[in-house]
């Protein structure tokens, strides 16, 4: 006969992990940690607050986020335009409205689709060519 020692022990803790949760073994994370981080932190964190940048256009803004974007890539053209055409280094969003950006439409739209009235990848390379023109006539 082998005898087992701690028989009892043994059922014991095979007891404990049946009916424990899963998360009681996980480790507890703080800010500090870098350890796992809850779910609650997978969400969109605001944009932070950088100069002269659009901020994220708000949601009754437009139906869909693609609208959205594109939106606010319109508002980066129109600021950049600015900026270029004045010859200034000064950041001038504050002058543009998500108003001004929805008038300006007619000038990028591709369809008569209105879910899909304009081209979004498009409008962002003419935003960033025009941001980017600004920057190097501000860096000289």
């Amino acid at each position: 006969m082998i005898m087992r020692p701690f028989p009892l022990l043994r059922s014991t803790v095979a007891a404990l992990l049946i009916t424990l949760p899963i998360s009681s073994f996980a480790e507890t994370p703080d800010a500090t940690s870098g350890g796992p981080k809850p779910f609650s932190s997978m969400a969109v964190s605001p944009d932070a607050e950088e100069p002269c940048h659009v901020p994220r256009p708000p949601a009754d803004l437009a139906e869909t986020a693609y609208l959205r974007n594109g939106y606010r890539a319109i508002l980066r053209i129109l600021a950049a335009e600015r900026q270029l055409e004045a010859e200034t280094c000064d950041c001038l969003l504050g002058e543009f409205t998500w108003d001004m950006a929805l008038a300006e439409l007619p000038r990028f739209q591709t369809s008569d689709n209105p879910r899909l009235p304009f081209k979004v990848l498009d409008i962002y390379a003419i935003a960033d060519a025009l941001e980017a023109e600004h920057a190097e006539d501000c860096s000289e």
